[in-house]
């Protein structure tokens, strides 16, 4: 019946082992966050009093002091920025993006900047980049006109940088408080508190990855007043946040969400992947000239196994670009993940990867993109 809705609008779905990315619409809800949606959808209700009543309600299934619920992780990261540039003042919350009269500049590290971290720049932020130099670190949060540490945990951060309770000792020490863009970072399901444990004031995550949420979802987790400045300036406030507001659905979808994480069996969970990435793994392994092996996401979050796969592109006169615009083109539509900058020796070789990730499969499909993408790699160019 879902797939219906799609049919009226001229869409085709696809099969998605390209993990739970925004553009390949996230992930697919549990049924029992869908129920709450719909509930949700069938009675009016006033919005800052469900803002406050999900926070505390996530704060309490995460064990931390407090937490507000977002649109996603991007809108978190605006939120965070907002909140320690405006806190709840008024009128300087009206003000932003114009930062005018505050402390508006974020100190992070060159290795951890990304796209995503405009997010913080739509508040009105700027960057201080540093090195992986305490004394380097030390100095730029002494400036007057730094609100924050920004601190960022993500696969593609590959560089160095000094670990988060280094960040936050310094930070600190300086007065200034630490942000925490932590996105994909769970499973494992520790790192929910995890960071905030290690110091963090304020934590964002996605909460349509993973948790299996409202893609149009995210949490913030950390301190109690500036939890309650993120709220300030998100809708239903006239604020920066106003423009990323979540309804009153994708709060309750979130909430929900987040309880059936915490309480699922995530070593069955990481079971039923290790099978499939081992099949996957096992069926590409068998083509000539074809490099396919188990790994995880560099980092510390998303550790979810995925199965990786490389080739020289000369000997089978095919490009891994091609391979992955072509598994979207077949019947079934097959999404996988391009990665163009490899971290491990073999596909640095061909300079390119392709990544199979099982968490985004239903049963079954991790058979049916295998032995897709190895007619593809075995067949005519």
């Amino acid at each position: 019946m879902s797939r219906d809705v799609y049919a009226d609008l001229g869409v085709v779905p696809i099969i998605n082992a390209a993990g739970s990315l925004t553009r390949m619409s996230g992930s697919v809800m549990h049924p029992e966050v869908a129920e709450a949606i719909s509930a949700a959808s069938r009675e009016f209700v006033v919005m800052s009093e469900l803002h406050e009543s999900a926070g505390r309600r996530v704060a309490e299934l995460v064990e931390i002091e407090a937490a507000h619920v977002c649109s996603c992780a991007t809108a978190g990261i605006a939120l965070m920025a907002a909140a320690v540039m405006a806190g709840t003042d008024g009128g300087k919350i009206r003000q932003l993006p114009n930062t005018g009269g505050m402390a508006d500049r974020f100190v992070a590290f060159e290795a951890h900047r990304n796209a995503f971290d405009q997010a913080l720049r739509l508040a009105g932020g700027t960057f201080v980049d540093v090195l992986a130099n305490p004394r380097q670190m030390r100095e730029a949060l002494d400036r007057a006109d730094v609100a924050a540490a920004f601190y960022t945990f993500s696969w593609f951060n590959t560089e160095d940088a000094l670990s988060l309770p280094e960040v936050v000792k310094i930070a600190h020490g300086a007065g200034k408080p630490v942000l925490v863009d932590a996105a994909a970072e769970v499973p494992p399901v520790e790192n929910l508190r995890r960071f905030v444990d290690e110091g963090a004031d304020l934590v964002a995550y996605s909460g349509g990855k993973a948790m299996r949420g409202p893609q149009a979802s995210g949490i913030v987790l950390g301190r109690t007043d500036l939890i309650a400045a993120c709220a300030a300036n998100d809708s239903p406030n006239m604020s920066v946040g106003r423009g990323m507001k979540a309804g009153k659905e994708e709060i309750v979808g979130a909430v929900k969400a987040v309880e059936l994480y915490v309480q699922r069996d995530h070593d069955r969970d990481s079971a039923l992947w290790e099978a499939r990435v081992a099949l996957m793994v096992e069926r590409l392994s068998q083509i000539s000239g074809v490099c396919s092996w188990r790994q995880l996401p560099f980092g510390l979050g998303q550790q979810i196994p995925h199965a990786a796969v490389s080739w020289d592109e000369e000997e089978l006169c095919l490009s891994h670009e091609q391979a992955a615009t072509q598994m979207l083109k077949r019947t079934p539509r097959i999404a996988i993940q391009l990665i163009h900058e490899p971290v491990y020796e073999f596909a640095r070789k061909s300079g390119r990867e392709l990544r199979l990730h099982p968490h985004t499969l239903r049963e079954g499909e991790e058979r049916v993109v295998a032995e897709a993408l190895a007619d593809l790699l075995t067949g005519p160019s």
